[in-house]
């Protein structure tokens, strides 16, 4: 069923077909009902977006950028991490800053390099570890660490619903129920844990197809880059897996989150007491007295050490 008499650009999970201004239209709804059912955003925020240039996060910021001029109170400033992949990052991060200049939006950018001592790139050529595992431990420390240092009382990402089928299905798999608990639109066991700053998810009930589609229909990305890391990681073998599905079942991605949603208040009360460590080198939370970015460096450090005691002769 058409919406109207304009052309249609998009079917809808219920069938229906939008023209480009009526799609734009669902999908902010979609967004700004999201923040309101799950009571993400207050009226008063110092908010911190998470950037990376891709679609995802600059769609988000896009549409916070019309919800904070609504809302004078809500303060946006945005915060992208350069893992350090050449010939990805820094693409990607020239995007973000042109994106932020556009909208009158502070950027700041941290890299691993700076905080670390070295990029992603050279980290791998390093360690024996998987991008992804690395990465990830490195990217959380760094959003939550300097999102204190800034003063945020609250950090959006562009987390959409086919990332979070991912998750939950990747914990279902390797039995981490605990990691379950700590999904959903708010991200976290205890959000009054001041060494937390809460990460919260407005995208949380959009597909990555409704995404993508507003991204492109708005001109805020004509061109979708993937990092090269994620076609060896688990999460890709995941995701092609539920698309999979998604295409001889329509509906599945839905029914993971609904169901995951129904289940999640009892998965929280459960985990509610999880004790909370604090990393004896930085701080930082940690399951138990070094947090995994700590522990990444001193592999790093030994490893670094290593080779300057027993250099490879050009010979």
């Amino acid at each position: 069923m058409n919406c109207c008499n304009q052309k249609p650009i998009i079917s809808l999970e219920a069938g229906e077909k939008l023209c480009k201004g009526h799609f734009t239209e669902y999908f902010e709804n979609k967004v700004f009902k999201t923040i309101r059912q799950f009571d993400l955003i207050g009226k008063e925020e110092n908010l911190g977006v998470a950037i990376s240039g891709g679609k995802d996060s600059l769609a988000l910021l896009h549409i916070l950028k019309k919800l904070s001029q609504q809302n004078p109170k809500i303060k946006l400033t945005t915060i992208a991490i350069n893992e350090g992949i050449e010939g990805y990052r820094n693409k990607s991060l020239i995007t973000a800053q042109k994106f932020c200049d556009k909208l009158g939006i502070k950027l700041n950018i941290y890299s691993y390099e700076e905080e670390f001592g070295m990029p992603l790139d050279n980290m791998l050529k390093t360690l024996d570890v998987k991008p992804c595992t690395i990465c990830g431990i490195f990217r959380r420390y760094l959003l939550n660490k300097k999102s204190k240092e800034l003063g945020f009382t609250k950090i959006a990402t562009g987390h959409n619903l086919d990332d979070e089928c991912q998750s939950i299905l990747m914990n279902q798999f390797k039995n981490n129920i605990q990691a379950s608990a700590r999904l959903g639109p708010k991200v976290g066991l205890n959000s009054k844990n001041k060494n937390f700053v809460q990460r919260v998810k407005p995208l949380y009930l959009c597909t990555e197809k409704e995404v993508t589609t507003y991204a492109f229909l708005n001109g805020i990305l004509d061109v979708f880059n993937e990092c090269p890391n994620v076609a060896k990681s688990y999460r890709a073998q995941v995701r092609d897996m539920l698309n999979d599905f998604e295409a001889k079942f329509p509906g599945t991605k839905y029914s993971i989150i609904n169901s995951f949603l129904q289940t999640l208040p009892d998965l929280k009360a459960a985990f509610k007491d999880a004790e909370v460590n604090f990393c004896k080198s930085c701080g930082e939370p940690a399951a138990k007295d070094k947090c995994n970015a700590c522990k990444f460096v001193g592999k790093l450090e030994k490893a670094k050490l290593a080779i300057h005691k027993n250099p490879i002769s050009p010979y």
